[in-house]
């Protein structure tokens, strides 16, 4: 994964009011955190990392943060957006070291078509959409390819049965990744099978009731 260049500034003040001097500058207010430093309030120009975030394969994006007084390397791990117009309001960049694994979330793209689905006429399941993986920072993929080809209608593949180079996969071994099921078939009509007819609730205490008045007279 290649390592994103972008420019910042380090910001004095914090809270709602800065933030909101900080957009109206054309900034993205943030924080960046980690290696055991206390974390320092940040901004980054809106435009500037609009355009970076385009070129960025994937959602693990690693910057080298020019912040004026030395630079450092970031990932971006978290982009708070505005719910209507998804305007980046927030950012999070946690300080990491190009030579120390950490730890993200990657999703996963299933490739070819499984064997259960072109010759069984099954549906193919995905059932987890993201792994928890540990690696290198610059060996981090912009998604899991995961093959698929193999499955038969009825099995599945687990995350015990993956494997990648460089990578260790945190996500429990049990979880199921995806699945190829039976087609749903409904069940056909029983030839001259009739409707029960539905039955007449206080019929018979009429009857009753009526038999009882002859007997009165």
């Amino acid at each position: 994964m290649a390592v994103i260049q972008m420019k910042g500034s380090r910001r004095e003040g914090v809270g709602k009011g800065f933030a909101r001097k900080a957009r109206a500058l054309g900034n993205i207010p943030g924080v960046l955190y980690g290696h055991g430093e206390t974390p320092q309030a940040v901004a980054v120009d809106s435009r500037e990392f609009s355009t970076a975030m385009r070129t960025n394969k994937g959602s693990n994006a690693i910057v080298a943060l020019d912040l004026g007084q030395g630079g450092v390397t970031a990932l971006v791990r978290a982009v708070q957006l505005d719910p209507v117009s998804h305007r980046v309001l927030h950012i999070d960049f946690q300080h990491i070291s190009l030579t120390e694994t950490i730890h993200v979330e990657v999703p996963v793209h299933l490739v070819g078509t499984p064997v259960g689905v072109k010759d069984g006429g099954g549906i193919l399941e995905a059932i987890t959409r993201e792994l928890q993986i540990r690696c290198l920072p610059t060996a981090i993929p912009a998604s899991l390819d995961v093959d698929v080809s193999g499955l038969a209608v009825g099995t599945s593949l687990h995350v015990r049965d993956l494997k990648f180079e460089g990578i260790t996969i945190e996500t429990d071994s049990h979880v199921t990744v995806a699945t190829v099921v039976a087609p749903t078939v409904e069940a056909e009509p029983v030839a001259g099978a009739t409707a029960a007819e539905p039955e007449v609730v206080g019929a018979k205490g009429k009857k009753d009731e009526a038999a009882g008045e002859k007997d009165k007279k």
